[in-house]
């Protein structure tokens, strides 16, 4: 319906960084809408949503996914090391010490 709204929160968080902004948005936003006007951007320059990864409480989802009321659209960054070569480097350092 015509100026219905939802509640909705963006949240991103690098290093000292951690960023939680709600929104109210109109019924049919979508999540690349939600970052847009959050403003997110602005406070993490960093993010290319082009590569970034997004999701709603933990779930993948693309850009263009409809949001509903009381939603978290969550900004991924990617990984710094590879989880596997990190516990393969732990298990040499015990191995040899």
């Amino acid at each position: 319906m015509p100026g219905e709204s939802i509640l909705v929160e963006v949240c991103y968080t690098n290093g000292p960084l951690v960023f939680l902004r709600s929104l109210s948005l109109p019924v049919g936003a979508t999540i690349a809408e939600a970052i847009a006007q959050s403003g997110v951007q602005v406070a993490a320059p960093e993010i290319d949503l082009a590569s970034c990864r997004v999701g709603l409480y933990g779930k993948l989802k693309t850009t263009d996914t409809l949001l509903r009321e009381h939603d978290r659209v969550e900004i991924y960054r990617g990984l710094l090391a590879d989880p596997k070569d990190a516990r393969r480097n732990r298990v040499k350092s015990r191995r040899a010490g």
